[in-house]
C-alpha cells in the first residue's frame, strides 16, 4: 500500500515540477539544460557520450542538438586528427543558459523544500538516497 501513496506523490510533484520548470526554462527546455549541464562537467564530449546519461535514441540526441546548435547554445567542431569525429561544446550563451536554468530549478526545489523542517529537508535527501542506492 506505501509503495501506491509514493507512486501517487511521486508522479504528482514530479508533473508539477516539469510543467512549472519547462515554463520557467522557456526558450531553453528540461533535456537542454540537461546536456549543458553534462557538457560543463566534462566537455568537450562527441555526441555518442550523450546517450549513456540520456534515456533516448541517438536520432533524438541528433535532433535535440541540432536545435541547441541553431539555438547558439552549443558548438561543433571537427576533431582536427580524424575529422569523423565530433565534439560538442558550450558557448557563452549556453553556459548563460545553463546558470539561468539552475537559479530557476534550484528556486524551484528551494520554494518546495521551505514546506519542511531542515531536519526533514536532511532527512529526506537522506532517505531518497538510500532509495536511490538500493
Amino acid at each position: 500500500m506505501i509503495s501506491e501513496d509514493f507512486t501517487r506523490v511521486w508522479t504528482k510533484l514530479s508533473r508539477e515540477w516539469k510543467i512549472s520548470l519547462e515554463q520557467a526554462l522557456a526558450p531553453l527546455t528540461e533535456g537542454q539544460l540537461n546536456v549543458l549541464e553534462l557538457l560543463l562537467e566534462s566537455q568537450p564530449m562527441k555526441p555518442s557520450d550523450l546517450i549513456q546519461f540520456l534515456s533516448t535514441t541517438p536520432a533524438a540526441i541528433t535532433t535535440l542538438l541540432d536545435r541547441m546548435e541553431r539555438g547558439g547554445l552549443i558548438a561543433r567542431t571537427r576533431d582536427d586528427n580524424d575529422r569523423r569525429i565530433v565534439w560538442i561544446s558550450v558557448t557563452e550563451k549556453g553556459l548563460s543558459e545553463a546558470e539561468r536554468g539552475r537559479g530557476i530549478r534550484n528556486g524551484m526545489i528551494e520554494q518546495s523544500l521551505d514546506r519542511i523542517s531542515s531536519h526533514n529537508q536532511q532527512l529526506l535527501v537522506y532517505l531518497l538516497g538510500k532509495v536511490a542506492n538500493s
